[in-house]
């Protein structure tokens, strides 16, 4: 399990890209298994709980997503289903079934990076997030972006 520091970074800014990067790292296992490469993790206090990158190509399951995984990790790290001090770090801005599961998880914060504007939840259902769940979007975009983009062209070549 990472750890990020706080008490050396206390600027929410670098604490958003450092794990935003290591959700990117699960997002290019996806990318190297030929999954679409959406990555994942969970971090609460500071300390990555739950990590997770698209399976739903090995597992031939399409609720198989990067999110799903990282809330089962999490979960049986914590011991528990919710995930109110939580924060969710997802290369790819979460689709309906996956807002839908943070809500359950009453996850405490969800910050994406590369909008989804075919099949995101903002353009469906914006509303679907838990009340108390704090969002940022945007975060290192362009890197989680490029990689669905190039993952994409390769398909059409």
């Amino acid at each position: 399990m990472s750890f990020y520091n706080f008490a050396e970074d206390k600027d929410p800014k670098a604490e958003n890209e450092y794990f935003m990067r290591l959700a990117i790292q699960e997002a290019e296992k996806a990318f190297a298994a030929g999954e679409i490469p959406v990555g994942a993790v969970v971090v609460c206090r500071g300390r990555i709980v739950g990590r997770g990158h698209n399976l739903t190509e090995q597992l031939n399951d399409v609720t198989a997503h990067a999110e799903m995984q990282a809330f089962t990790a999490a979960s049986e790290t914590l011991g528990g289903k919710y995930l109110k001090e939580c924060t969710l770090y997802v290369t790819v801005e979460p689709c309906v079934m996956c807002a839908g599961a943070s809500y359950w998880t009453q996850i405490g914060k969800l910050v994406y990076g590369a909008p989804e504007p075919k099949r995101g939840f903002s353009s469906k259902c914006s509303n679907i997030l838990h009340p108390k769940t704090g969002l940022e979007s945007g975060v290192l975009a362009e890197e989680c972006g490029a990689l669905m983009r190039k993952f994409f062209a390769a398909r059409r070549d």
